[in-house]
């Protein structure tokens, strides 16, 4: 069974169809005139990306400060430099 559906898929069959593609593929992939635009994923695997994506960040900053790479400034300071 393929992970990807037509918007009118959705529309025409429910949940219940995107729920068997899952239960298979683990993602159904929803396109829109041809294009892909949209992915469903269960909600657990949703969470362990964004906590995966936040862990990264850490780390980065984490090695940004070990190397030196920021600054001490005010928060006005912060804006200005921004251009807010």
């Amino acid at each position: 069974m393929d992970k990807v559906i037509q918007a009118n898929d959705l529309k025409t069959r429910g949940i219940s169809f995107v729920e068997k593609i899952i239960e298979k593929t683990g993602e159904v992939v929803i396109t829109v005139r041809g294009k892909a635009k949209y992915v469903i994923l269960p909600l657990e695997e949703y969470e362990r990306l964004k906590d995966a994506e936040l862990d990264s960040v850490i780390r980065q900053a984490e090695q940004d400060y070990r190397e030196g790479r920021y600054r001490v400034e005010t928060a006005e300071e912060h804006f200005k430099r921004l251009g807010i």
